[in-house]
């Protein structure tokens, strides 16, 4: 689909790749495109060997592509050994989003007094700034959004619709939170006292680094007592759970749906997978790899790829197989038995 409202002509878009490029210089493109949908006026990209079948009749104007490809393509070139970071650069001159962009604060928003806005921040409609916010240049504060009271928005963060950021916060910059994603609620904490639960007062906040990126509908919990942070560059896929006094390490990435328990402590470069679960008060050393379902409940201090957890088989094998499981216990104590048996 075409976004841009205007053109860039692809020796420009070279430049900004700092690639080589075969072609015109001057061709006009207004966008990007899948090879098999791309007209002359958009670029495509090449980044797997099961999309070769569409490269060699593709209709794009150009085709990003790594090397060792390019003899099998019709059209101009763009060579990278990366495309697909190549095709993430250009998708950044391409998104319309930041033209819907208006400096200064909409009639319907409310702006505490001694809020602190920086220059050419945009406050959309609608939304609510508490007292004592501050919010660094250019942030975005999208339709509906609230910034509680004595937060922190750095420099060039953006809140889309419907994002709550509670009170005490403190946002890095080049920050995004999509719709629906709560900042700072509060942690799941209760003392029982055998006929109830009493509610403990959640003290501490949430430090988000820099370039930190949360999806629609995440949460992340404020500490109990001290702070839950969020390190730079880590990446939060939709419907994510954080709770109270979690650590992340700086460019980990987690996948839709995992959960993570309070005090648990993940590494640098930690890759979570779809739906996995993480216990309380754990640690995960750098370099983790959890594939998706899995369930953690001990630490794990080696670097490495970790599952738990069968993939989807027929119900009557899984059915045999769930009775077998019961019985492990009993075969490990026979096999002993006859090990012992066998020894004498």
């Amino acid at each position: 689909m075409t976004h841009a409202a205007y053109t860039i002509p692809l020796a420009d878009i070279a430049r900004h790749l700092d690639v080589a490029f075969s072609g015109d210089g001057n061709l006009p493109i207004r966008g990007l495109a899948t090879l098999k949908d791309a007209k002359p006026d958009q670029v495509a990209f090449l980044a797997n060997r099961a999309y070769l079948k569409d490269l060699v009749k593709t209709q794009a104007g150009a085709v990003l592509l790594h090397p060792e490809h390019s003899k099998s393509c019709p059209v101009p070139r763009l060579e990278m050994d990366n495309p697909y970071l190549g095709y993430a650069k250009l998708s950044q001159l391409f998104d319309p989003l930041a033209a819907l962009d208006t400096p200064g604060v909409h009639p319907s928003a409310v702006v505490a007094k001694d809020a602190t806005l920086g220059a050419d921040v945009s406050i959309q409609a609608n939304a609510v700034i508490a007292s004592g916010a501050v919010l660094e240049d250019r942030v975005v504060v999208g339709p509906g959004s609230v910034v509680g009271a004595d937060s922190h928005l750095g420099e060039a963060t953006r809140l889309h619709a419907n994002v709550t950021v509670c009170h005490g916060i403190v946002v890095g910059k080049r920050v995004i939170l999509h719709s629906g994603c709560v900042i700072g609620g509060d942690g799941f904490g209760f003392a029982h006292d055998g006929a109830g639960w009493h509610k403990i007062a959640q003290l501490g906040g949430v430090i988000l680094g820099d370039d930190v990126e949360v999806g629609s509908c995440s949460s992340i919990d404020r500490g109990a007592l001290g702070d839950t942070v969020i390190g730079r560059d880590v990446k939060i896929d939709s419907q994510v759970q954080i709770a109270h006094n979690v650590q992340i390490g700086d460019h980990s990435a987690l996948a839709g749906c995992v959960g993570i328990a309070g005090s648990t402590s993940v590494g640098k470069h930690c890759m979570l997978g779809g739906g996995v679960g993480l216990s309380g008060h754990l640690t995960l050393c750098d370099g983790v790899q959890v594939t998706g379902m899995s369930l953690v409940t001990n630490s794990i201090h080696e670097p490495g790829v970790y599952s738990s957890g069968t993939g989807a088989m027929n119900n009557r094998q899984w059915r045999k197989n769930a009775v077998r499981f019961k019985q492990l216990d009993e075969i490990a104590k026979r096999l002993s038995r006859l090990e012992k048996t066998a020894v004498k």
